[in-house]
């Protein structure tokens, strides 16, 4: 997805009265640093270095370093901490021409090798307080709050055009490797949207020089639409793990070709990654944006809802995935009042969009993975009685040792094979994605087939999930 932004802001510094509500509201949070992440023991999952299951709930927000001013950045965190995110992928540099919300560039005549940081970081000194500075503060302020940055150092289309060489993307890593050193809230995510065979040998540089100067930092790649990373980098070992982007494509807006034609079914990026070798963690990285027209490009197009948002992530998890991002069309992109109609069509603005339905049900997936064990969880479709379904009638069932989830996206009837977890009896529920709430259905013996009528009647977005624990 190329991000083609008015940019109709002016400089603006804030009074003290502004910069005393950002300095109270972020005293209220906790001084104590996020924990560093790792890879989990078993290769699919993510922790944090102390153990504890990391599931990754993300947001695209895109343009922060770009477009938010300090207070900006104060109400978008604050919302996304509120709503359960503990994920912001960020674009570093999304041009060579990049400034931000005071006017100030990243780089000096458009060169990646030149970055316009000064002596001093005192917001109060406007001499001082540079680009590299502001971004800094975004990351710290969110780190207060409990949230990891996904940066991804500088955009694919930048390195596309052709004006960025390998060596030169070694000198910009390592000035932004050293700029964002001792973050324990940082990941990196390189690429940008670009198929990996397009400057291949720019991205590997970029990855070696920041895994080498920040070795504990967990690093993926953010590919273009319909492709994941592994089809590239999976034997890098700069990557940790994998990332795809679904998409915004419909099934009949599909155009790729080969082995890779899966229309919205996300859930088969995650399918493929897991038979690869080394085992390495994958997730949905860019899924259809709520509130972006279906195919991107058609602003007359039908929008992406909350439940298609929600079917992604449930699919994609269910399969496998080691957490989800979720994406809103003007909150990506941070229109602001006074702009003109933003990229892909996008009308409404940002600090309106971070309420959008699907932004505040998200957190009902990251709830329920992290209800029961996580970390022994495994996709498992036989727990499903005869066909699994196609395009909206797919099925997709998880289970660890005592528990099974199967996500309907339209609440059709289905069976399960009982018996696939431990216990002589099931306890079976059924969860609702739009609110987080369970209603028990019964307890029954652990055998056979058994079939289930999800609440209400089949129809799109009527989304459930079934919840068998052991008894």
């Amino acid at each position: 997805m190329k991000l083609k932004l008015n940019r109709l802001f002016k400089p603006l510094f804030f009074t003290t009265t502004a910069l005393a509500v950002i300095t109270t509201a972020s005293s209220m949070l906790a001084e104590k640093k996020p924990e560093q992440l790792k890879i989990a023991a078993n290769h699919r999952y993510i922790t944090t270095v102390s153990g504890k299951p990391f599931f990754w709930l993300g947001d695209t927000g895109w343009l922060a370093f770009s477009k938010l001013t300090r207070e900006e950045a104060e109400k978008y965190l604050e919302n996304r901490r509120e709503k359960g995110f503990n994920v912001i992928q960020i674009m570093v540099v999304h041009s060579l021409s990049e400034t931000n919300a005071y006017g100030d560039s990243a780089l000096i005549n458009h060169d990646i090798t030149k970055p316009a940081a000064t002596n001093g970081s005192s917001f109060e000194d406007k001499k001082a307080y540079d680009y590299w500075d502001h971004a800094a503060y975004i990351v710290d302020l969110a780190a207060k709050k409990g949230i990891y940055v996904a940066l991804v150092p500088v955009w694919g289309s930048v390195v596309k055009s052709g004006k960025i060489t390998p060596q030169q993307a070694k000198a910009y890593a390592f000035f932004i490797g050293k700029k964002f050193a001792n973050k324990t809230n940082v990941i990196w995510m390189n690429g940008g949207d670009i198929a990996g065979d397009v400057s291949t040998g720019v991205w590997k540089m970029i990855g070696n020089t920041l895994k080498t100067i920040n070795p504990s930092y967990l690093m993926t790649y953010h590919p273009r639409g319909r492709t994941a990373s592994s089809k590239w980098f999976h034997q890098e070992k700069w990557l940790d793990f994998n990332s795809f982007q679904s998409g915004h494509r419909r099934y009949d807006q599909d155009t790729s070709k080969g082995d890779l034609h899966y229309g919205e079914d996300n859930w088969r990026f995650v399918k493929a990654d897991l038979q690869k070798k080394p085992a390495k963690p994958t997730l949905d990285a860019e899924p259809s944006y709520e509130g972006i027209p279906q195919g991107l490009h058609d602003t007359l197009e039908v929008r992406w809802k909350a439940p298609d948002v929600r079917r992604y992530g449930y699919w994609e998890v269910f399969a496998g995935g080691c957490g989800y991002t979720y994406g809103d069309n003007a909150v990506m992109q941070f229109r602001k009042a006074g702009e003109k109609t933003g990229a892909y069509g996008a009308h409404d603005y940002w600090f309106d969009a971070i309420n959008d339905p699907g932004a505040g049900q998200m957190v009902y997936l990251k709830k329920l993975m992290l209800s029961r064990p996580y970390l022994e969880r495994v996709p498992d479709q036989t727990l499903i009685s005869g066909d699994i379904g196609q395009k909206y009638d797919h099925l997709q069932a998880t289970r660890g040792k005592t528990y099974a989830f199967i996500y309907t996206y339209n609440g059709r009837d289905f069976k399960v094979n009982l018996g696939k977890i431990q216990g002589e009896k099931v306890k079976a529920s059924w969860y609702n994605p739009r609110d987080g709430e369970s209603t028990t259905i019964g307890t029954f013996k652990n055998t056979g087939v058994k079939a289930f009528d999800p609440p209400g009647e089949k129809k799109d977005g009527n989304d459930w999930v079934l919840i068998l624990d052991k008894a």
